[in-house]
């Protein structure tokens, strides 16, 4: 399904990195490390990468990679670029900083092991960020699948992340341009948490 959805010369979801991400790109820092979770075609990770950091990005769809690997080509930054399927992925790094950013083709059953998995790839001290869609999304009907029960609310993140501190989580309604699949008003949902530095 991935390798049919990427495989076309179009950039399904842009080239330009999600709102939510420059929005909070004050917590992209030089130097440090990245993690891009199930990253598609590289708008995110590459952005990361522009803003000097160390960035490893990871899908499935070897034909997502490949634009990912042009796209940052093009934009002159390096990003090692991993093919991995993320629900057998074992985690074996830890980040500065780990982003999931519309990653709700996961559903419940298998959600809480990818949050672990993502959790362990925060070193101590380091930051989550999490982005997507609220159930209210359905009703738009302007992006992601059309499953309620794939969307985060404010209660789930903070089940999910209360034993770190967390910075933001925040519902909201925005419009995104974000290439053909995240296009319109969009019911949002913004997640940031800092690891403890020692326990968690």
């Amino acid at each position: 399904m991935w390798e049919e959805r990427y495989a076309t010369p179009d950039y399904v979801f842009g080239r330009e990195p999600a709102a939510f991400l420059t929005d909070h790109a004050d917590l992209l820092t030089p130097g440090h490390t990245a993690l891009a979770v199930a990253d598609g075609e590289g708008r995110n990770s590459v952005f990361m990468a522009q803003k000097g950091m160390q960035v490893t990005a990871l899908d499935v769809a070897q034909s997502a990679i490949a634009k990912a690997q042009a796209l940052a080509a093009d934009k002159g930054v390096r990003v090692t670029f991993r093919q991995t399927d993320v629900l057998a992925h074992d985690w074996p790094e830890t980040f500065d900083l780990v982003a999931g950013i519309f990653i709700q083709f996961v559903g419940p059953d298998q959600r809480d092991r990818l949050f672990e998995g993502m959790r362990r790839s925060v070193r101590p001290g380091g930051l989550i960020l999490l982005h997507g869609y609220t159930p209210e999304q359905i009703a738009l009907g302007t992006g992601g699948p059309p499953f309620a029960e794939n969307m985060y609310t404010e209660a789930m993140l903070r089940a999910a992340f209360g034993d770190w501190k967390i910075l933001e989580c925040r519902a909201h309604e925005r419009e995104i341009f974000e290439g053909q699949g995240h296009r319109g008003r969009s019911a949002l949902i913004d997640l940031v948490a800092r690891r403890p530095a020692t326990g968690a």
